[in-house]
Formats: C-alpha cells, structure tokens, sequence
C-alpha cells in the first residue's frame, strides 16, 4: 500500500498540474466567496482531484478543504487540504502561492506536504522522520530550525496587518532585529528552514495551518495558537524556533 507520505507527493504532483496549467492564464476564472476573498477554477479543480484520490485510496478518512464541504472521518485521520494558498498571489502572478496538504491523527498534525510549483520549492515531513526541501537545482535536505535565542537578535515575518492589534505587531516588529511580510504558508516554512525565527498570524483556518504545522514540529521549532494552545482550536498560528517561543507568546497574546 502506499505509504501517507508518498500518497502526498502524488497528490501534490496532481496539483502542481492543474495550478501551473491556469497560472498567469488570462482565461483564469475569479469569484469572490462570501468572505470577499477569490478563488479561482484552478482552486476548485485542485480540491476535486485530491478529494477523488483521497476517497478512493484512504477511504475511511476524513477530508476537509477550502472549498466543498468536508467529510466526516470513519477513522482517527483527517486530511486537511488548502488547493492554493495565498489565492490572491495567484491571481496576481506573484509566485508566491502552494498547495498545501496535511494530515491530523487524533487532531494532531503528523504529516504536512507543500508545494510551490511557481516558486520551483517542496517542503515535507512525517512526525518522527525528519522535515525537509527541495530546493530550485532539484536537490533535497533536510531542515532545522534556528539557534537564535534572544528576541533582538531576531527575523520575524508575517503576512499584513489584518487582523492584528496594532500595539501586538508594532511591538514584535520593534522588538525583533528584523521584520519582513513574506506572508502566507512561507513565513512558516521559513521558520522550519532556519532562514526566520518567528512567523505570526492573526486569523488562520485548519487549512491554511496543519501542514506548515507539521513541518515546522518536525524541524524542531514550536507551533501554537496566540494563546499559546491548540492553534486549530485558537484560530490562529505563532511557529518559532522554539526557544523564543515564550518571549514571542508575551506579545502576541496581546491580539
């Protein structure tokens, strides 16, 4: 059979197809959901197919999207799919979007798939077996978080200002030695490579998180909400490299 991790790469594999077929396409269709935010064919079309091999290959799981409604798991496992994250990206032609692709065993995240197909970038990880990327050349490695240990001396990065209390991300960024908007599923990988110390977002669905929330676990950093529990539960994501976890909750449980 095959195994968690090889069914994700496929069904990344799947996605990459049908995003980058659509991509800077001037015959891409946009809606705007009820929420005011797009979503495209390509994003509908994405979801579709995985939630075809999905129920097909483990159909005792769960399934919950973006997009369609989800399905109640007969098992303890629930896949967790965001078809494109940072939609907007994509509509735009920045490349910075992915298909993300999780897996909760017991409400726990154990498996986060990413891929970036514009940014030529993978990221991946199983609870127990390491986080790793592909890189642009096409090689692999694996990854780990930073060893940055004061908050001065710090990278954080975020997405805007949405959703923020203002004194909150002011106060972060004032705090840190450096702050940049990379935004979306990135900012969080970022803090799996080592590259970023902290990544903070203020309004997040299951979707948008498990994933990332795999691999930055399994790189050895720390993922909660701003309340510094359950980030599915909270709404919202805090990933550090684990050391500054605590110095970084103090600020942003003023959200």
């Amino acid at each position: 059979m095959t195994t968690d991790l090889e069914l994700a790469r496929e069904l990344a594999d799947l996605a990459d197809a049908i995003t980058v077929a659509s991509y800077r396409s001037i015959s891409l269709r946009v809606e705007t959901k009820p929420d005011l935010t797009p979503v495209t064919e390509a994003d509908k079309a994405v979801e579709q197919a995985i939630r075809k091999i999905l129920q097909e290959k483990r159909p005792d799981d769960g399934i919950v999207g973006e997009e369609f409604a989800s399905i109640q798991a007969k098992s303890n496992r629930t896949w967790v799919i965001d078809p494109i994250d940072a939609t907007k990206n994509y509509v735009r032609g920045v490349p910075v979007w992915a298909t993300l692709i999780g897996l909760l065993q017991d409400e726990v995240p154990i498996l986060g798939f990413v891929s970036a197909p514009a940014m030529a970038r993978r990221w991946w990880a199983q609870s127990g077996n390491g986080a790793f990327t592909k890189d642009v050349d096409g090689t692999s490695r694996q990854i780990s978080v930073s060893a940055i240990s004061n908050l001065q001396d710090a990278s954080f990065s975020y997405s805007d200002s949405i959703g923020w209390v203002p004194e909150a991300l002011s106060a972060l960024q004032k705090q840190t030695w450096r702050s940049r908007a990379f935004g979306d599923f990135w900012s969080h990988l970022l803090v799996a490579e080592g590259a970023v110390d902290i990544a903070a977002e203020p309004e997040l669905n299951a979707w948008d998180m498990v994933a990332f929330a795999a691999i930055v676990t399994e790189a050895g950093g720390k993922v909660t909400g701003f309340n510094g529990k359950d980030l599915l539960v909270a709404g919202n994501a805090l990933s550090t490299n684990r050391l500054l976890h605590e110095s970084a909750l103090k600020i942003v449980a003023q959200n």
